[in-house]
C-alpha cells in the first residue's frame, strides 16, 4: 500500500501549510523538472522567461542578429533542457531544500514527487530525533546532545576525525533503532522502516533542487555555456550538410565542421568543471 502523504508544518522550504498533499508543492522558479526533455516537434514550443534569457545568450554568442542563426525554438529548447538536466543531476550543495510529511499508521510506502526523489540526500524518520523526548538517556542520545546540541562537534577535530565520527554515529543510530532507515522504489516511492505504529509522525526529507529565482550566477552561466555548446553542435550538423553555398566569387564557405569541433571541446571542459568545482565531494553513508 502506498499513499500521497500530507505535508507537515516544520522545515518546508516552500512554506506549504500543514494538511496539503505533497503533490500540491511545486518547485519555486521556472525550472519544472517534470517537463525537461519532454518537448516534441508536434507540439508548439513555449519558452519561459528563464529559457528566453538562455536563448538570447545562445543567439548572441552565435552572432545574431549580424549573422543568421539557423536554429528553431525547438532545437534551442532541447539544448537548454540538456544543460539544465546536467546541472540538476549534479546539483550543488547550496540548492538544498527541505520537505516534511506526516505518516499514516501501518503504512511505510509513500509516493513523492520526482523532483524530490531525483536528488534525495537524507530522510530523518523517528520523532524522537526531532524533539528528544523526556525519557531515560541512551548512548545515542548522549552522542546527539554532546556533539550536536552543545556545539562541541568542531572543537579540536580534524576533517578525518569528523568523518569517522559521522560514520560511527550513523552506525550507532542504525543499531540502536533510534533513527529509521529508508529505500527509494522506482524513483517514485519512499519506503521507511520501521513501519509507523501510530499516525502523524513527522518525516523530514532533505533533497536538492534548482530554483531559477535564487540560482547562483555562476550556475546560471554554466547552463548558458552548456546550452550554447550543445547548440553549436546542432548548428554545426545543419551547416555541415553543405560546405559551400553557391554565390558570386565562388560562394560562401560554411563553418559546420568548426562548430562541431568547438562543441565537443567546450562540452568536455564544462563536464570537468562541473565535477571539480560545482559538485561537492562524495559523502559516505552506511545502511
Amino acid at each position: 500500500m502506498q499513499i500521497k502523504p500530507t505535508t507537515g508544518d516544520y522545515g518546508n522550504s516552500f512554506g506549504i501549510p500543514y494538511g496539503d498533499n505533497v503533490f500540491t508543492i511545486k518547485p519555486r522558479g521556472e525550472i519544472i523538472t517534470s517537463s525537461l526533455n519532454e518537448t516534441t516537434l508536434q507540439e508548439p514550443t513555449e519558452l519561459s522567461h528563464f529559457e528566453e534569457q538562455i536563448k538570447s545568450f545562445i543567439l548572441g554568442r552565435l552572432g545574431f542578429p549580424v549573422v543568421r542563426v539557423e536554429l528553431t525554438d525547438f532545437q534551442i529548447k532541447t539544448a537548454i533542457d540538456e544543460a539544465v538536466t546536467k546541472l540538476a543531476n549534479h546539483a550543488p550543495l547550496c540548492t538544498k531544500q527541505l520537505m516534511t510529511f506526516r505518516t499514516t499508521a501501518g503504512v511505510n510506502t509513500y509516493e513523492l514527487p520526482n523532483y524530490v526523489l531525483d536528488n534525495l540526500e537524507y530522510v530523518v524518520y523517528k520523532k524522537d530525533l526531532i524533539g528528544i523526548p523526556g525519557m531515560g538517556q541512551t548512548l545515542e542520545q548522549d552522542y546527539f546532545l554532546k556533539y550536536f546540541q552543545q556545539n562541541f562537534l568542531f572543537n579540536d577535530f580534524s576533517i578525518g576525525e569528523f568523518n569517522l565520527l559521522q560514520i560511527s554515529l550513523e552506525q550507532m543510530r542504525k543499531i540502536l533503532g533510534q533513527d529509521g532507515t529508508f529505500d527509494i522504489i522506482n524513483n517514485q516511492y519512499l519506503q521507511i522502516y520501521p513501519v509507523p505504529a501510530i499516525g502523524s509522525e513527522t518525516v523530514i526529507v532533505q533533497y536538492r533542487a534548482l530554483d531559477s529565482g535564487t540560482l547562483h550566477p555562476a550556475y546560471k552561466n554554466f547552463i548558458q555555456r552548456y546550452a550554447l555548446a550543445v547548440a553549436k553542435g546542432i548548428l554545426g550538423q545543419i551547416r555541415g550538410k553543405y560546405r559551400t553555398l553557391p554565390g558570386p566569387g565562388g560562394g560562401s564557405q560554411l563553418n559546420g565542421d568548426l562548430l562541431m569541433q568547438q562543441s565537443e571541446k567546450e562540452l568536455d571542459v564544462l563536464d570537468k568543471q562541473l565535477l571539480s568545482e560545482f559538485e561537492e565531494p562524495p559523502g559516505f553513508s552506511l545502511y
